[in-house]
């Protein structure tokens, strides 16, 4: 008969192991990217999760209740311990550099980069609301949204009853959508609030205005006058 893949996992099969890093590397790098905001540190901690899931191979459950044989619960439970962990390190690692004396700031342009996009207010009031989230609320929105786990999965990865996930979940939609209505309106409110700043698509015709009431001003373009024709009498000698 043959062994399931959590079953070769069980018994350290090292190819069995590399068959899952190929199906399902790609969910923990997105789900990683969702949670830290980072691809660089994404990236490290899909290393680390398969790192710790060789580890823990021996506690894979042997199935689930519903017969399912994917890991990808397992595993992305496991870089959800990872992320924390990290965290809780990189905290530590600011406090200490908070003992240092302050260095000089440099720039952010984001916001600039972001201005280039149409609907940049809508989403910059969504990703202030998702890090708004409580961890916990953030986490089981994106493992059932974004990964498309179902209640039974997200359980399973987070070893929470499934009537707890559903309850989360509900709370994190809620609250995003409040939180995003609110980062909204701030941010419409703040532009609202700057004086003499006219809509894009006004500038320009601001300028044209201005250009065509200066003194003097013909609306023609500087050396691209055209010579008169001297009449044909004067020209003929």
């Amino acid at each position: 008969m043959e062994q399931s893949i959590r079953a070769r996992i069980r018994a350290g099969d090292a190819e069995a192991f590399g068959q899952v890093f190929e199906d399902h590397a790609r969910a923990v790098y997105r789900h990683a990217v969702r949670m830290t905001g980072d691809r660089t540190v994404a990236e490290d901690m899909v290393s680390l999760t398969f790192l710790e899931a060789w580890r823990l191979r021996a506690r894979i459950a042997p199935e689930r209740e519903d017969g399912a044989e994917s890991l990808a619960p397992w595993l992305l439970g496991i870089a959800g311990n990872v992320i924390r962990n990290t965290r809780r390190a990189a905290r530590r690692h600011q406090k200490a550099m908070a003992k240092l004396p302050p260095r000089e700031v440099v720039p952010d342009f984001s916001g600039e980069l972001a201005g280039r996009i149409a609907d940049a207010e809508e989403l910059a009031a969504a990703k202030a609301a998702l890090e708004r989230l409580r961890p916990a609320e953030r986490e089981v929105f994106a493992l059932y949204v974004w990964e498309g786990l179902d209640h039974a999965a997200v359980a399973e990865a987070l070893g929470r009853p499934v009537g707890t996930v559903r309850s989360r979940l509900s709370r994190a939609r809620a609250r995003l959508r409040e939180l995003t209505e609110r980062e909204l309106a701030a941010a419409r409110s703040a532009r609202a609030e700057q004086p003499g700043t006219p809509p894009p698509g006004q500038r320009a015709g601001h300028r044209a205005a201005e250009t065509a009431q200066r003194p003097g001003s013909t609306g023609q373009v500087p050396g691209d006058r055209t010579p008169a024709v001297r009449p044909t009498k004067e020209t003929i000698r």
